[in-house]
C-alpha cells in the first residue's frame, strides 16, 4: 500500500516543485530590473545638507564614478531622503 501511494504521488509532487520553481526564478528576475533603474539626482545646498534638483540620472548601486551634474566635474549628485529632504546619499554613473 505504501509503494502505491508513493508511486502515484511522486509525479505529483515533481510537478508542484517545478511549478513553484517556475514562480520564484521570475519574482527573482523582477527584483533586480526594479534596482538598475535611474534615479533623479540632488545636489546639497551650500549652506546646508537640503537638496535642490538636478536635471542628471543616476543609480543607487556603487560604482568607481560618482555620479556629477557634469560627466566629469561639477558637484555630485544626492540621493534625497523625501522625509527629512536631506541629501546624504551619494549616487554613481551607470
Amino acid at each position: 500500500m505504501k509503494t502505491l501511494f508513493l508511486k502515484n504521488m511522486m509525479p505529483i509532487a515533481v510537478v508542484a516543485l517545478g511549478i513553484s520553481g517556475a514562480f520564484v526564478t521570475t519574482s527573482m528576475q523582477s527584483v533586480s530590473k526594479a534596482e538598475t533603474q535611474p534615479k533623479f539626482g540632488y545636489v546639497r545646498n551650500p549652506n546646508s545638507i537640503k537638496c535642490s534638483p538636478v536635471s542628471v540620472n543616476c543609480e543607487t548601486i556603487p560604482s568607481p564614478n560618482l555620479c556629477q551634474v557634469a560627466v566629469t566635474s561639477g558637484p555630485v549628485a544626492y540621493d534625497r531622503n523625501p522625509s527629512t529632504n536631506d541629501c546624504v546619499n551619494p549616487l554613481y554613473r551607470p
